[in-house]
């Protein structure tokens, strides 16, 4: 699954964040948070400035979700620590347990020990061979864990949690219930490639989200837009095996790992994209159908009114192929 830590392939068009000469009534701040980047633009209607408010809730939240916090209430179930957990938490879990009902299993929370065995979660492990997944796969399944009286219930000590592949997206969604509690009706905020964005932009027109290319540059900025997409009153999300993996003994281990299989996905899906309600939901589905591969995604994404995709796949060619849901078009920006 892709990491907290880590930013995935999306960003907000230059031209749509903040002009301080064009529109002063619109406030751009960024900075640091779980291993990435935030950038948030937003109209208060007193011209307030929300960093430090922002950040305050970003820790707060960062103290409940996330691994690489040693005191987090996720670290501490994983410790097996008797811990009650917050209303971030709850949040998480009840929409963790629903995408992964409605996807067959491809997303799951308790996929920590495979991610961490792969080289890619939070735990110290190296890359130099292949771990034993037959001895790791029963003590993974979101069907091994429940939530009672505010506890997380395990069937096995030895299953640990790992909310990265939503937790970007739960936060956008925090921060942007945040700015519309000071007020805010216009906004966009992003969090490590995460979307939540209400009303326009400073331009007057919606925002405008530009998808990257599913090159393997380093360099971010060298990467080219594939398409781009206007947006507004709805969260978005981007997983892809294009910028995290690594090769031994000539074959590529992508990040993203199959709970059901415990190995990482080997398939030509290289991005997937998901607009919905809310950036965790959009965040949670485009990891599952980053597992799914192009034609499952589909299949499942056409039957959720809530839920729509944008697919990149490698042709026979090494061509890049398109596939998006059912009224996905909807989204695209035209000039």
């Amino acid at each position: 699954m892709n990491k907290i830590c880590i930013f995935l392939s999306v960003f907000v068009l230059a031209s749509c964040l903040i002009n301080t000469s064009q529109s002063p009534e619109y406030t751009k701040i960024g900075g640091r948070t779980f291993g990435t980047y935030y950038h948030i633009t937003y109209l208060h209607p007193e011209g307030k400035n929300l960093q430090n408010e922002i950040e305050a809730k970003l820790q707060e939240f960062d103290a409940s979700l996330s691994t690489f916090n040693n005191q987090s209430i996720i670290s501490k179930i994983n410790r097996n620590e008797d811990v009650v957990v917050d209303d971030f938490f709850m949040q998480m879990y009840v929409e963790a347990v629903r995408v992964s009902q409605h996807t067959h299993g491809a997303f799951d929370i308790t996929v920590a020990p495979l991610v961490n065995a792969w080289g890619f979660g939070f735990g110290e492990k190296e890359r130099k061979e292949t771990p034993d997944v037959a001895a790791i796969l029963p003590y993974v399944g979101s069907q091994k864990i429940s939530l009672q009286d505010q506890r997380i219930i395990k069937t096995d000590s030895r299953i640990m949690l790992d909310a990265s592949a939503i937790a970007k997206g739960q936060a956008a969604d925090v921060i942007g219930e945040l700015l519309e509690a000071e007020g805010c009706k216009n906004f966009m905020v992003e969090i490590g490639g995460e979307i939540s964005c209400k009303g326009l932009n400073p331009k007057g027109k919606k925002w405008q989200i530009g998808i990257d290319r599913p090159d393997e540059i380093l360099l971010e900025e060298q990467r080219p837009l594939q398409t781009v997409l206007s947006l507004t009153d709805c969260g978005m999300a981007t997983s892809g095996n294009y910028r995290q993996y690594y090769y031994r003994d000539g074959k590529k281990y992508a990040h993203t790992i199959n709970p059901i299989t415990g190995y990482p996905v080997d398939h030509n899906l290289l991005s997937a994209t998901v607009v919905s309600s809310s950036s965790m939901r959009a965040d949670a589905y485009a990891t599952a159908f980053m597992v799914l591969g192009v034609d499952s995604s589909l299949a499942i994404c056409n039957r959720l009114p809530d839920v729509a995709c944008y697919l990149i796949a490698e042709g026979e060619d090494k061509n890049y192929e398109v596939y998006y849901s059912d009224g996905f078009s909807d989204f695209f920006s035209t000039p």
